[in-house]
């Protein structure tokens, strides 16, 4: 991991902090190949994908999974996980109840009435990563939100294994939410089927989830065809610290998101005196013990930073900088760096608010945005499964008290029809 000083070496620092656009033009050109595929030969091209990415060998009958199997796999559950999965769902929907936007209106004199309408999509594609993994974490954040929106109908992808299953905690998840729809379908070809309607599956108005370069690349190309949640990047953490904090602390929550993948990105901002030996010893001895070493070493020596400052604001200066996913702050008083930080997917106070405990069970959503785009982008929500409508609705008495503004306005713009269509009303 590079230990730099700040501000002797700002000038590294800000190179390293710097946003990160991830866009591989090799990437998107094949994830481009792949939806012209899915579009001109439909099941064939998903099919045809599907065993040349994840190795497995289906037929359109067998795309989609049967409602009984999602049944069977939540039967099939151990008492523990099904436990686990409620409490976190319970969690997740009280926190998320409290996002429902409300829909208003102004009524005036003269017969003037202007409304404001919320309402959910009609339905949204789910991506949960599969294959050999499970994260039924993901489906609980992506649902869970989409459901309390009101959306109508909700479709899974995820990516089967070799032999076509897909993980059974992921189906019983699925059956738990209540969600009926759920295809052994991944990567950009799933993505294509979801939003071109492909494949017999029916379009969706918008795809949420995260996945790979592929995946990514392809919710960039179909955005504006369909609504899309963000392009994530690689998982992010930011740890405030100083020398109050536990060294395994530190390098425990490091190691938290760099086993996600070799690019993932940890950083540590460390007030005062950082005892780099120690340091170093602790993370080499975590390291080893962890049984996804590889992608961790990966994306420590490729990543990974720590930066020395020696204030509160200076930390708080560069975290803002950086616009991380995940934030930690455990130092003394963590409390007190909240009105210094703006730019941050979620941030994570105390010794005893480690970030893994917001992906599971915290309640908040842990679909963040990645690359620095915290400086514009917020956590999945309820509002993002909603959509407005203005309405309109003026009498004839109404319009003579707006129509003189409006007539000079569309005058002063050149556009006489406009101008028109409110006089022959006058």
């Amino acid at each position: 991991m590079l230990i730099l000083k700040y501000p002797s070496q700002k000038k590294k620092i800000l190179e390293r902090f710097s946003p990160v656009i991830f866009h591989q033009s090799d990437v998107e050109k094949r994830a481009a190949e792949i939806i012209a595929a899915v579009q001109k030969r439909g099941a064939k091209a998903v099919i045809e994908f599907t065993r040349r990415f994840d190795g497995a060998r289906l037929t359109p009958a067998t795309l989609r999974v049967p409602a009984n199997d999602l049944k069977k796999s939540w039967d099939g559950m151990s008492a523990e996980t099904r436990a686990a999965i409620e409490f976190a769902a319970d969690r997740i929907e009280k926190f998320h109840l409290k996002q429902r936007p409300q829909s208003y209106f102004i009524s005036e004199k003269n017969g003037i009435r202007l409304e404001y309408r919320q309402t959910a999509i009609s339905s949204a594609g789910l991506y949960v990563p599969g294959g050999t993994a499970a994260y039924p974490s993901s489906l609980l954040m992506n649902a869970i939100p989409a459901k309390i929106a009101g959306v109508e109908r909700l479709a899974i992808i995820t990516p089967p294994g070799k032999m076509g299953i897909v993980n059974p905690v992921i189906l019983g998840a699925a059956h738990f939410l209540g969600i009926k729809e759920v295809y052994r379908i991944g990567g950009a070809q799933g993505v294509a089927a979801l939003a071109l309607g492909a494949a017999g599956i029916q379009c969706v108005d918008k795809i949420v989830g995260p996945g790979n370069a592929y995946v990514a690349a392809a919710k960039r190309l179909l955005y504006g065809l369909i609504d899309i949640d963000m392009v994530a990047g690689p998982s992010e953490i930011l740890i405030i610290a100083d020398e109050t904090t536990p060294l395994p602390y530190i390098v425990a929550d490091l190691l938290s998101q760099a086993e996600h993948d070799a690019l993932a990105v940890p950083i540590l901002i460390y007030i005062g005196r950082l005892n780099e030996k120690a340091f170093k010893a602790e993370l080499k001895r975590q390291i080893e013990a962890s049984p996804r070493s590889d992608f961790i070493r990966q994306a420590i020596e490729g990543q990974g930073t720590a930066v020395i400052v020696q204030t509160r604001e200076q930390a708080a200066e560069l975290a803002n900088l950086k616009a991380p996913e995940h934030l930690e702050v455990m130092t003394e008083e963590a409390e007190k760096f909240v009105p210094l930080l703006k730019n941050a997917g979620a941030i994570f106070l105390g010794l005893f608010t480690p970030e893994p405990i917001g992906d599971y069970v915290a309640g908040p959503n842990h679909v963040l945005p990645t690359g620095g785009t915290a400086r514009f982008f917020s956590p999945l929500s309820v509002t993002d499964f909603m959509k407005g409508t203005s309405i309109l609705q003026i009498s004839q008495k109404g319009l003579r008290q707006l129509g003189a503004a409006a007539i000079h306005l569309a005058e002063v713009e050149g556009l006489d029809a406009h101008a028109q269509a409110i006089k022959l009303r006058l």
